[in-house]
């Protein structure tokens, strides 16, 4: 399995903007085609997908960040980010990274699929 760190997690104020990363390390070399997604969880709710990326680089997001957040990857630097904009109090979650190998990479494929995670990192929007 790959392995997988979150950062950039914090406070901030609606409207605002932060921007998460991921870096893989592991087996991350030629033939992992990895799905990667993000997810996020509050306490007492299940895990939601919020947008992926497939080995081509072609992003897919769950209808309520669409135009608000950005997927990428770095696969020089073995590093995913959400660029996440225009944030609002309903996007206060745990964000967590995530890889699998996938035949469907869409963010509505659920949690249980992905064989590697991140520890999380926390989003508060006030």
């Amino acid at each position: 399995h790959v392995q997988l760190v979150e950062s950039g997690g914090g406070a901030v104020q609606a409207g605002g903007s932060l921007r998460l990363s991921c870096v893989a390390s592991g087996y991350t070399g030629p033939g992992s085609n990895y799905c990667m997604a993000w997810f996020r969880e509050a306490p007492g709710k299940r895990r939601e997908g919020v947008a992926t990326i497939d080995p081509g680089g072609n992003p897919n997001y769950v209808d309520s960040v669409k135009g608000r957040f950005t997927i990428s990857k770095d696969n020089a630097n073995n590093t995913m980010y959400l660029e996440m904009n225009s944030l609002q109090l309903e996007d206060t979650y745990m964000y967590y990274c995530a890889a699998g190998f996938l035949m469907r990479c869409r963010a509505d494929v659920p949690h249980s699929l992905y064989t590697s995670w991140g520890q999380g990192t926390q989003v508060t929007v006030s």
